[in-house]
């Protein structure tokens, strides 16, 4: 079946000890050999720190890192500029190594469209700014459950990302006036506020109504899990935005087991 594999999810052992098993860079070279239409590769819970991004398949698309270890120099601007060349997405969802630094080597992948920045607490409210300012070509960002204030994200995004389709972020530190940078967005297609809703200055659904308003190409809007659900804040969307998707939902609850 190798030959014929396009996605691969692949659980490490970073938590089992120092004399647990670990992938290493002559199993990443096999797999990029013996797998030529290799497309997504996702990586659970493992140790990276001794394995180059050099060896990963040069077919990857889509590279998914969930809880994982990388060493300082994975991501940075002075590695080769080849590696990974049709690299669309990538995912990096507590990864606590990752940091400003390498945010900003993210600009060697030319090839990159969607970024997802998951409880990466190293990347601070400058560092976001720069790197955005060098990724003005991507079309999708998430940015959930990291330090950084809604506001000083959308504020980012409003000065860097002009041709952004699809937006998601945890809604900590979302106020009306920081929402309301995106009004005019022109190529925004979604946009998705995930709660829990823990902070006084939330735009209100009247607010949130105005600026989607001023999107001319938004048709989906999602909230998740602002207790809003079935209440008149979802009349109100699904009402004032006849040409949307209005999703009105509670969180998912999250599985600890990295398979699903």
């Amino acid at each position: 079946m190798a030959s014929r594999l396009h996605s691969l999810r692949m659980g490490g052992y970073l938590f089992s000890g120092s004399q647990a098993p670990q992938l290493s860079p002559a199993l990443m070279r096999a797999l990029g050999q013996k797998c030529p239409n290799l497309k997504r590769l996702c990586l659970h819970v493992a140790n990276l720190s001794m394995v180059p991004i050099t060896s990963l398949p040069c077919t990857l698309r889509t590279l998914e890192l969930h809880s994982c270890e990388i060493s300082m120099a994975w991501l940075l601007k002075e590695q080769d500029p080849t590696v990974l060349p049709l690299l669309e997405c990538i995912v990096l969802d507590r990864v606590p190594a990752f940091r400003d630094e390498h945010l900003q080597g993210l600009t060697r992948f030319r090839a990159l469209r969607s970024l997802v920045l998951g409880g990466t607490y190293r990347v601070t409210e400058t560092g976001l700014d720069m790197g955005l300012q060098e990724l003005s070509y991507l079309q999708r960002l998430e940015v959930l459950g990291c330090t950084l204030s809604a506001d000083s994200t959308l504020l980012a995004i409003s000065r860097h990302l002009r041709d952004v389709r699809k937006i998601r972020l945890t809604v900590r530190g979302l106020s009306a006036p920081g929402l309301s940078v995106l009004e005019g967005m022109p190529a925004l297609e979604s946009l998705c506020l995930l709660g829990p809703l823990i902070t006084p200055e939330m735009p209100s659904p009247h607010e949130i109504l105005s600026s989607c308003l001023t999107m001319p190409k938004l048709r989906v809007l999602e909230l998740q899990g602002l207790g809003w659900e079935g209440q008149e804040a979802e009349r109100i969307l699904s009402k004032g935005l006849p040409h949307c998707m209005v999703i009105v939902r509670a969180c998912p609850k999250e599985s600890m087991d990295w398979w699903m």
